[in-house]
């Protein structure tokens, strides 16, 4: 088989799906489990209009909280701990048994503490100056 290799910082959206498609059917083919789903739960304005939120995925019983945001004038008011108890709620609701993410040592690594994360990573010097954080948390359904 004959093949190029190219590099670019603008890739087509279809470039990731054919690596994804072909990487998710071996992983499947490997666990013999096929539950990833995405998820968001969605902040908006009084106009609709997306203003943050909370992106991630299920998958192989665990929430991956990819993104999280919440306008600055919000901040403070319990928007956060709302958008994440919703993804959590969720997940349990899915069969998620647990919640990881990432984060930076200037963003929020003591609000996911608050909510009952732990530290189990450090990746020191990312970016230069800074450490980003690895947590998780047991996911307990409710009672």
């Amino acid at each position: 088989m004959s093949y190029s290799i190219n590099i670019t910082d603008a890739p087509d959206p279809a470039i990731r799906t054919a690596i994804v498609e072909p990487l998710v059917a071996y992983n499947t083919g490997q666990t013999g489990i096929a539950d990833f789903k995405p998820l968001a739960v969605v902040l908006s304005d009084a106009s609709d209009q997306v203003i943050g939120g909370l992106s991630g995925r299920t998958a192989y019983g665990w929430l991956f909280v990819e993104l999280l945001f919440v306008p600055e004038s919000l901040r403070g008011q319990g928007v956060g701990s709302d958008l994440m108890h919703r993804a959590e709620t969720e997940a349990v609701a899915r069969g998620c048994h647990a919640a990881w993410l990432d984060t930076f040592q200037f963003q929020s690594r003591g609000f996911y503490e608050r909510l009952g994360y732990t530290c189990f990573g450090e990746l020191t010097d990312y970016p230069p100056g800074f450490s980003r954080y690895f947590m998780k948390k047991v996911l307990t359904p409710p009672v």
